[in-house]
């Protein structure tokens, strides 16, 4: 898989081609997230969507909790960024825009530039609810299938191999210039505003939304050994044809972690420390480092 380039890129939005929209798969919401905030970089960021329960569905993650004192206004508190030197973007120059800051290669082969920022606002928003839709992700899947390895007795962990899934996009999303992205996002801003607002989503101001979800998601635990898992029961005559995409949890905490949390887990120990460093990075970048460290 091809690095991102590291040139300067000068593409008119007529040159960049937008991929059609892909069936969905799971792939790392992280990542989404990381290169979905390519206006900020977006889980996870992804692969294949975490494993879903469908036999004993928990109960939906809640929203990540505001922050104690915190102001009644949202935007008072993580107002909306500024963009520096640069005019704010329309819609249709989102994607040239976006192949500057990845490269033409980082671009072609992560982000799904059509409707580019209803993906990210939706994705990001779920991020910290139970489920996230691939079919809405603002990335591409990953390639080759989630597996498992034998583990104590007779119960199955994800295989250490898994996590060479993700390293490629892992490095990419570390390569982006964390202020570069922070820029841009800023310059996109008004139109992802928007499209938040259509949606009608749970806070009132996107900015305050992200820096949430980006404090939710560095909250993901680290377990110290291979995590368990288990094929969901599936009740009926049809036998399922992709096995792959109905493993869960054994550990019912870890079952009942958000679908940004839970993408964070699968990605591998290394991978969700990588992934972590970046968006403390961009959460720096978006609220400056003493605010955001007084937040958490």
């Amino acid at each position: 898989m091809t690095h991102p380039e590291t040139s300067e890129l000068r593409l008119d939005p007529a040159d960049v081609r937008v991929a059609p929209p892909r069936s969905p798969r799971l792939l790392p919401i992280v990542a989404g997230a990381m290169l979905g905030l390519a206006a900020v970089g977006a889980w996870v960021w992804w692969s294949q969507q975490p494993p879903q329960v469908v036999a004993k569905a928990p109960a939906p993650a809640p929203a990540p909790a505001q922050p104690s004192g915190a102001p009644a206004d949202p935007a008072s508190q993580f107002p909306a960024p500024v963009a520096v030197g640069a005019p704010p973007l329309n819609e249709r120059e989102i994607p040239a825009a976006l192949a500057q800051l990845l490269g033409r290669s980082g671009f072609a082969t992560y982000i799904q530039a059509d409707d580019f920022p209803r993906r990210f606002v939706a994705t990001l928003d779920n991020l910290a609810r139970e489920h996230a839709p691939p079919s809405v992700w603002p990335v591409m899947p990953m390639q080759g299938r989630f597996t498992v390895a034998d583990g104590p007795g007779e119960s199955q962990v994800i295989a250490p191999a898994n996590a060479q899934r993700y390293a490629h996009f892992v490095a990419f999303v570390s390569s982006v210039d964390s202020a570069a992205a922070v820029q841009l996002y800023a310059r996109m801003y008004p139109v992802l505003q928007q499209a938040y607002r259509k949606l009608g989503l749970s806070d009132p101001h996107l900015n305050y939304r992200l820096v949430r979800v980006i404090d939710h998601l560095l909250a993901t635990p680290e377990p110290s050994g291979p995590l368990q898992v288990q094929l969901t029961e599936v009740k009926g005559p049809v036998p399922s044809t992709r096995p792959w995409v109905r493993y869960e949890y054994v550990d019912p905490e870890l079952e009942a972690l958000s679908a940004g949390q839970k993408a964070m887990l699968r990605v591998g120990p290394e991978n969700e420390r990588k992934l972590k460093l970046k968006l403390a990075e961009l959460r720096a970048e978006l609220v400056g480092p003493q605010r955001g460290a007084a937040a958490r």
